[in-house]
Order: structure tokens, then sequence, then C-alpha cells
């Protein structure tokens, strides 16, 4: 599932390709919306929403579309070969006189309201990367379940929206505690939960930008060496040299160091 930051520059590239120009093509390629035809509006801006997509076009219409695990927007130059999916994976194509936005394995998929997008995105917590951030009521949805594991909690997009299972596991390991450890259980909550709100806000803000750079959350540029934990099983920790290890939290591959940090794991 893509990252907060990942659906940013989506929504960027998106923006740039369509908004202030009239649609030369509009076609959904799902049953519900097969007949829709915007050709001719304009669309006026493309914005993330925690994971999700609203593409807002002339007439009080809203594109919604969320990546989930295997969906991609790709933009192509008008005489560019579209690449990203065999065409049966095509589910929208949106172009302008300059510009061909193709959606991939898109599974979800709807044309709205522009005035019910609360219906599509109204249950998301804060957004990270938005301007409704706010680390302290995003601290006090995590605390509302103390018996949570912190994992888990980090992922619920209701608490805060776009923490996906990389920075879940990063950010576990920069507060020293694993992702199986109970909200309540952290040292300080509402402190520490305010803390781990703002140092989540800073990573996804630091790792946006129109650049195809790797992720990084440890400020060191050598490859194998941008992430503390995630996708570094056996591998040494970063600070410790302590063998990195992984297991599955509700069914997602999680990282952490046995020594850098605290708390219950799952048995071996």
């Amino acid at each position: 599932m893509p990252e907060g930051d990942s659906v940013h520059r989506a929504a960027a590239r998106l923006h740039a390709a369509l908004a202030g120009r009239p649609l030369t093509t509009f076609d959904l390629r799902v049953p519900r919306f097969a007949t829709a035809d915007l050709t001719g509006r304009t669309t006026l801006e493309v914005l993330p929403r925690g994971k999700h997509l609203l593409t807002r076009i002339e007439g009080g219409l809203t594109l919604h579309s969320h990546l989930r695990m295997d969906g991609a927007w790709r933009v192509f130059a008008p005489d560019e070969r579209w690449h990203g999916g065999p065409v049966h994976e095509i589910r929208a194509v949106l172009a302008t006189a300059d510009s061909t936005a193709v959606g991939y394995r898109l599974p979800v998929l709807e044309l709205l309201r522009t005035s019910e997008e609360g219906r599509a995105v109204g249950h998301l917590g804060p957004d990270l990367l938005g301007p409704d951030w706010d680390p302290d009521a995003a601290a006090a949805r995590l605390l509302a379940a103390p018996a949570r594991p912190l994992g888990e909690a980090l992922l619920d997009q209701r608490n805060l929206a776009g923490i996906g299972n990389i920075y879940k596991s990063e950010l576990c390991f920069l507060a020293g505690v694993t992702p199986w450890t109970p909200v309540g259980d952290l040292p300080d909550p509402p402190v520490t939960l305010v803390r781990l709100a703002g140092a989540a806000h800073r990573l996804l803000a630091a790792n946006i930008g129109d650049r195809p750079a790797r992720r990084n959350t440890t400020g060191i540029h050598r490859p194998g060496r941008e992430l503390f934990v995630y996708g570094r099983a056996r591998r040494p920790c970063l600070r410790c040299t302590t063998a990195i290890r992984e297991a599955a939290q509700d069914d997602r591959p999680t990282y952490w160091c046995p020594r850098c940090q605290s708390g219950p794991v799952p048995p071996a």
C-alpha cells in the first residue's frame, strides 16, 4: 500500500498534467461509470487526502480514486507509448491536449459530487501532509484505544492519514518500542504520541517533491542504509549492529530491532 508521500507526489503530477485544461478524453472503464463523459469540462485541481486522490472537475464533480496495493496513475505525453500494465488493467483515461493520465489497477474509482466528498474521505483523521494537520488531534485519536498495538494504530487512517507499512516500522524504531506495544504502555503516552505524530509529519514532508528519489528516514544517502529497519531483516541494525527481525502484524511484514526497541514481540 502506498505511503502518504507517494500519493502526494502522484497528486502533484496529475495536477500539473490536468489542472486548468479542458478534458479531451474522459474514459472510466468500470461498469458503474462507463457511460460518464465529462469531455470538454476543465479539471480544477487534484488533491491528496491521506492515501486518497480527489480530482475535482468543472460542474461540481470529483473523481475519487485510491491506489491500495497495486494501483498507479501514469502521465504520458501525447506521442508517448503508454506503459504501466496491460490494456485490460486500465481503469481510467483522462486526457488534455498536452498530457494523458492513465489509471492502472485502481481498486477504488468513483465519480461523486464534490459536495459529497466527505462520504469518501470524511472518516479520515488529520492528514499528515494536509492543511488540517494537527498532531494533538492525531495523538488523541491514537490514545482513544490504549490497548491497541502501536503499529496497528498508526496504520489506521482514522487516527492519522498517510502512514503506510514502511513508516509504521520506521516510526516504532524511532520511538524505541516494538510495533506490538500497546499504545497505553508507551512512556507518558500523551507526550510521546504528540512527538511521534510530529516525527511522522516531518518524515513524510521530507520525502515529498517531484524527484523519483528513494524514501529516506535515516538521513544516510547510501544504498541499503536509507531506512532503519524496514526491509532489512537479518541485516545489522544501523545503530547497534543487532540483526533486524521480521514478523507479520495484521498480515503485513513488520520489522524491528530487538535491542533498540523494547516491548512485546510475536512468538519466534
